[in-house]
Formats: structure tokens, sequence, C-alpha cells
């Protein structure tokens, strides 16, 4: 899949990725309907962030949890 382009489907797969990845248990904060298409390019960058640093600690995991809310539809 290239994630790439900006699409809901890519979204989604973006978002569930970084639920596994920063060991989210109430999945419900990144659901891919509370976001953006627009804001897909700030997602992506933190995905990219979190892709390249691989283990993250608790503090840097709810660190990346703030500033996906940042850019979650208010």
């Amino acid at each position: 899949m290239d994630l790439e382009h900006a699409s809901q489907e890519n979204l989604k797969q973006l978002l569930d990725d970084l639920a596994v990845r920063l060991n989210v248990v109430n999945v419900s904060i990144l659901d891919a309907d509370d976001y953006d298409l627009d804001k897909y390019e700030d997602i992506k960058l933190l995905y990219d962030i979190v892709i390249k640093k691989g283990k993250l600690t608790p503090l840097e995991a709810q660190a990346f949890l703030e500033e996906l809310a940042i850019v979650r539809k208010k």
C-alpha cells in the first residue's frame, strides 16, 4: 500500500498502525473518522517518525498521542 497519497483508506491504515506501535488501549481515540483528510501530511509525518524511532518509551508514546490529539477534529 502506498501511504504517500492521502486517502481515507491510507489514513485508517496509518492510525491503526500507530495504535499498535503506541500501545494504545482505547483505540477509539485513533478512529480515522475523527481526523480530517487535510491533516494527512501531519499524521504521516508523525507516523514516519514513530517508524524511524522504532521502540518508544511510554513518555514518548504519550507525546505522540498528544500531538495526534492536536490534529483530531474538535
